[in-house]
């Protein structure tokens, strides 16, 4: 089983993605490790990326395929896979679809997390933690029990993350519509992108996950 996985920043993706992998037997497949990967281990594939890498251009499709290629053989005891991160363009998705048919292989599910913007933005610009251990709070959600003072280890430090001020989560979310925007047309006609509310109970929406693949 092939599965695409596609949500905006904060729709819960990397959990779904998660617990898909350990329901299912699945195996997750990032372009970003699987580069880091491929140039730290100083394959062939690997000092080619790191050239182009290195001369501050993008890493060609057909080097990104070719490293996919290679983990789905390396995985071929994994019941599936996950992918992350790629395809992000049609021309991407129909050379995907190409390598996988030469594998005798499909894209079983694309799946599409979707989100309420403003929510997002309220969800994830709220966040903060504390600096000393690391504990997690929001702001509206979650707050310490003593307003300023860590729950956990009593500290006064907090932290928040630089790209989670509104304005930033605002132009992350217009560019990744721009993205997906490419490819769901593609996915859509092919009958193999479907929808999910990403805004529901973490629970819920990987119920609605399973539906989707065990009704395949």
């Amino acid at each position: 089983m092939i599965l695409i996985l596609l949500g905006a920043p904060g729709a819960g993706k990397g959990t779904q993605a998660e617990r898909l992998v350990t329901a299912y037997g699945l195996v997750q497949l990032s372009t970003g490790e699987m580069l880091r990967s491929e140039v730290k281990s100083q394959s062939e594939l690997g000092q080619k990326a790191k050239e182009i890498m290195e001369s501050g251009e993008l890493v060609p499709d057909d080097l990104i395929i070719k490293m996919i290629s290679v983990r789905i053989s390396q995985e071929s005891d994994a019941e599936g896979i996950i992918l992350d991160g790629f395809p992000r363009t049609t021309e991407q998705a129909k050379a995907l679809d190409i390598m996988l048919k030469e594998k005798d292989l499909r894209i079983n599910h694309v799946i599409q997390l979707e989100v309420n913007e403003e929510e997002i933005v309220e969800r994830l610009s709220g966040r903060f933690s504390c600096t000393d251990c690391g504990m997690g709070y929001h702001e509206k959600f979650a707050a310490p029990v003593n307003k300023g003072i860590c729950d956990k280890c009593k500290s006064t430090n907090f932290t928040r993350r630089s790209d989670d001020s509104p304005k930033t989560l605002r132009n992350r979310l217009s560019a990744y519509k721009e993205q997906t925007a490419l490819i769901l047309p593609y996915y859509s006609t092919k009958g193999c992108l479907k929808s999910i509310d990403g805004m529901a109970e973490m629970d819920i929406v990987f119920d609605e996950i399973k539906k989707m693949i065990d009704g395949d």
